[in-house]
């Protein structure tokens, strides 16, 4: 089977999709800009700075079923039993169709050609990758009260794991605490300190809830006994809290930019938690389970990241060809040029080697798992960014002092795509992680001709 098929109802939606993107997403992104950039300082993390063509373009996602396309089952029957009784503006939280991951890939291509469809298709993070984890490790009460008004679009969250004090790529380097307390009657509460910071979305007015990444602290004299079981773990330690934005304990200390963008009103923020008061409802999974919630979240994760980056980059080099067919330098066409014949070959490699590599990443996912798959999530994590960044990148120079102008989208493309070879751990730590797998496959080899 070919990694590009589709069944015809996946086939038919992505037609319906890629018109989507191209007739309504595309053409709002120059509204949303300009209401965004009527406000400045504080005001742009206010209700009034959300643009109001999101909603329009949601509702429509909405009514097209372009909405939680990236759900992989159905959803818990308590989920769907308490949003139909829910009267107040009723959504229906299934998507149209559930798809593979490979299938969702695809249409994430698509939907990543604009930076307004995702979030318009209620499938932008790091909203998704919440809903997920909470999909898949929550529990009934977490799920009612966070993970349903995620899937109606009504609230957005965020993700708080990378420290400014450390080495956040090394999870074991985190210090963010959750000294945990035995009362005296049994009774179980914990204690929430430290500081964030790139966490994505938390600037945002309707950011409603956090999942925080911590170490578990046992120094407090209730927990003598988990003090000796533990002494030896490091890895075990990182548990997943969530946490209310309302907290009063937990504060947005500043808007942070990205190389001089703020991304408003979503945004990324530094963040203090001081002495946040949770008990056991707020701890994801269990104590100590962290480490592998966080794997299960990144595998899907990372097929989206990189499809929609694809997709963006798919969109500039389509620039870039229509640029080279009505510029003219020297008496020739810009295409006319060796050079420029050079960009255009070594970039259509480019993407499509990146977009062979993610497709079979996620073929894998969906036959293997995504533990059977870490070869291939390591490999696109460092690949895919790199492949579409040079995409870009010869975008730019074609375009000239336009490709760094905010006339066109490339330099913001550019920015993104830069960025993330860092977002979800940095190529060094990728690169070492498939390394390691390879060596293991090379000494089982050695081994079976011994």
């Amino acid at each position: 089977m070919s990694l590009h098929a589709l069944s015809p109802t996946a086939s038919t939606l992505k037609a319906k999709l890629e018109s989507f993107v191209n007739k309504r997403c595309i053409p709002a992104e120059k509204i949303y800009d300009e209401h965004i950039s009527k406000f400045a300082g504080a005001d742009r993390w206010t209700t009034d700075a959300v643009p109001p063509v999101m909603e329009e373009l949601k509702r429509e996602a909405q009514r097209l079923g372009f909405w939680n396309l990236f759900l992989p089952h159905a959803l818990p029957e308590h989920l769907i039993s308490n949003n139909n009784n829910d009267n107040n503006n009723y959504v229906n939280i299934s998507p149209s169709i559930y798809l593979s991951n490979r299938e969702y890939g695809i249409l994430c291509e698509v939907m990543g050609r604009s930076s307004l469809a995702p979030e318009a298709c209620n499938c932008s993070a790091p909203d998704t990758g919440n809903m997920e984890v909470l999909l898949k490790h929550g529990t009934r009460e977490q799920q009612s009260q966070y993970l349903l008004p995620l899937l109606q679009g009504k609230i957005r969250s965020t993700f708080l794991m990378t420290e400014p004090d450390v080495a956040s790529s090394d999870a074991r380097n985190l210090e963010t605490k959750l000294t945990k307390i035995i009362e005296g009657n049994g009774r179980i509460r914990y204690t929430l300190n430290g500081k964030k910071w790139w966490s994505t979305g938390a600037m945002d007015p309707r950011c409603k809830v956090a999942l925080v990444v911590c170490k578990m602290d046992y120094s407090h004299p209730s927990c003598a006994a988990e003090q000796q079981l533990n002494a030896k773990q490091q890895r075990g330690h990182q548990t997943i809290v969530i946490v209310p934005m309302s907290h009063t304990g937990i504060q947005c200390v500043r808007a942070l930019t990205v190389f001089g963008s703020d991304d408003a009103p979503h945004g990324h923020a530094e963040v203090t938690l001081n002495n946040i008061e949770l008990d056991e409802t707020a701890v994801i999974l269990g104590e100590g389970r962290g480490f592998e919630i966080a794997q299960s979240r990144l595998g899907p994760g990372r097929i989206h990241h990189c499809m929609r980056a694809i997709g963006l980059a798919a969109r500039c080099y389509e620039l870039m060809l229509e640029r080279t067919m009505q510029r003219r330098t020297f008496g020739k066409f810009l295409h006319e040029h060796g050079s420029c014949q050079e960009m255009i070959a070594d970039s259509r490699s480019d993407l499509e080697a990146a977009r062979l590599l993610t497709l079979a990443c996620a073929d894998d996912i969906d036959q293997l798992g995504a533990k059977g798959a870490r070869d291939k999530i390591a490999m696109i994590k460092v690949a895919v960014p790199e492949y579409t960044s040079r995409v870009v990148d010869r975008a730019v120079q074609i375009f000239g002092g336009a490709g760094v102008s905010s006339d066109f989208p490339l330099a913001r493309a550019l920015v993104g795509l830069r960025t993330l070879r860092i977002a979800d751990g940095p190529d060094a730590v990728h690169k070492v992680t498939l390394a390691k797998l390879e060596l293991k496959k090379a000494k089982k080899r050695m081994q079976s001709k011994i």
